[in-house]
């Protein structure tokens, strides 16, 4: 049988059988195997083992568990309560100020998670209740907390970057580097569509009332919040972030310093109990494993693929387009777009990164860069239906109240903010690029 008809079988039959719901692991390890006995034969267990011991021995995954334990402890800790609090008493005055409280706050909640759930969640839960009861607009309520949330993808920790790293052969602490502007970017762009639209339609998100408790509170206490809650956080994101950008750690050693330094506030805020470190040590230990399957799965379906001939098929075909540079990049960021729609973060990661990564290289593209396109358009997929997290994740937790037509119609200024962002990081690539290159 011919590469290209391999090539289209495997490819086709992953998307397909992944659309129709089956766990991405099993699929990703299932086709490996059955194409690999069919057209390698039984010598292909030597390549699976080899994977598996890859993805085991890689120094830099171990960063995975860590990071994602720092992550629930702090949501176990109530730091993100104390947050949203201090930011809606700092700028509950501010037309449209609940809402922006809410971003500022998932910026800050997602560089000290990494994943998406738990800001989404937590903010759903203290959030939405209070903008519906200042009769906010409840897309515009319901938007912001999704947008906000998709955040932890992109701004490190990253979850989501740490995988990517290994898969594209990237230095994670450079990507983690490159992704905080980027993530700062469309933070900005969040709070600005809010405060123009609460400028244009003031009814849509109203200030805080004149007679609420919190309207006159003395610069003393809004320092003491500020001291109390965006500080220590403040600290600890520097303190991770900063021993990698400085050299002085590499991203796993970081992780350890993040998740001792998270048990630290933990204790400091009297929320270290024997009950919440319990939950989050078996989080950490349940989505770790489910990553760790997922990676070695894809490890196994790659190597495969790969012998296979797969990856010189795409390739051949995707730079053998009568397109200039640019358009063939907007082909590959159209199909990752389209993909992100009907299957998840994860299968879109293992399907996209081997196939484009190369063909980025061949084109002369800076890797960085292309890294950072790849995931910002991949994180409108969190926002994107039928398969969108975020949505899902509020959905389970709004109030009667709140109908998925009120999600989906929130949504869809900040998707389309989320390409502008792209745009602008096309045109702009310093604003990946710029702190990786300051970097020892």
């Amino acid at each position: 049988m011919s590469p290209v008809l391999i090539t289209f079988l495997m490819l086709s039959s992953l998307i397909g059988i992944i659309i129709l719901g089956y766990p991405v692991a099993f699929v990703l390890g299932g086709l490996a195997s059955i194409f690999g006995f069919i057209f390698i034969g039984p010598e292909v267990s030597n390549l699976f083992m080899l994977r598996l011991f890859g993805v085991m021995g890689d120094y830099i995954l171990l960063a995975i568990p860590l990071f994602v334990f720092m992550g629930v402890v702090i949501e176990k800790s109530g730091l993100a309560a104390r947050l949203y609090d201090a930011a809606y008493v700092i700028l509950g005055r501010l037309r449209g100020g609940l809402a922006i409280a809410t971003l500022i706050t998932c910026t800050i909640f997602a560089a000290a998670t990494g994943v998406i759930g738990a800001s989404v969640v937590t903010m759903g839960l203290m959030a939405l209740p209070s903008m519906i009861r200042y009769n906010y607009d409840k897309p515009l309520a319901t938007g912001v907390i999704c947008a906000g949330g998709t955040l932890g993808i992109l701004i490190p920790p990253s979850v989501l970057i740490l995988i990517y790293g290994p898969l594209a052969g990237l230095s994670v602490g450079r990507l983690f580097m490159a992704a905080f502007m980027p993530g700062l970017l469309l933070a900005s762009l969040y709070v600005g569509y809010v405060l123009i639209r609460s400028f244009l339609q003031p009814d849509i998100a109203p200030s805080m009332p004149s007679d609420h408790p919190d309207f006159n509170v003395s610069i003393g206490r809004k320092f003491y919040l500020f001291a109390t809650s965006i500080l220590p956080v403040g600290v600890l994101i520097l303190a991770v972030l900063g021993s990698i950008f400085f050299g002085v750690a590499a991203p796993t050693e970081a992780a350890g310093v993040g998740a001792f330094a998270s048990l630290i506030l933990a204790a400091c805020y009297k929320q270290l109990t024997w009950k919440n470190l319990k939950e989050a040590i078996y989080s950490s230990m349940t989505y770790s494993a489910m990553i760790y399957l997922v990676l070695i799965a894809a490890g196994f379906f790659t190597a495969v693929f790969l012998n296979l001939g797969g990856g010189k098929v795409v390739e051949n075909i995707v730079l053998g387009l009568p397109l200039p540079n640019w358009g063939i990049l907007l082909v590959m960021f159209t199909i990752i777009f389209i993909l992100g729609a009907f299957i998840d973060w994860i299968g879109t990661l293992m399907i996209g990164v081997p196939l484009f990564t190369p063909i980025a290289a061949a084109m002369g593209y800076d890797p960085i860069w292309f890294a950072m396109m790849f995931i910002v358009v991949m994180q409108t997929s969190f926002l994107t239906p039928p398969f969108a997290y975020a949505i899902f994740y509020l959905k389970g937790i709004a109030p009667p109240e709140v109908t998925t037509g009120d999600i989906y119609r929130g949504v869809i200024p900040f998707i389309l903010l989320q390409i502008v962002g792209v745009l602008l990081l096309a045109a702009f690539p310093q604003i990946a690029l710029w702190l990786p290159s300051l970097m020892n």
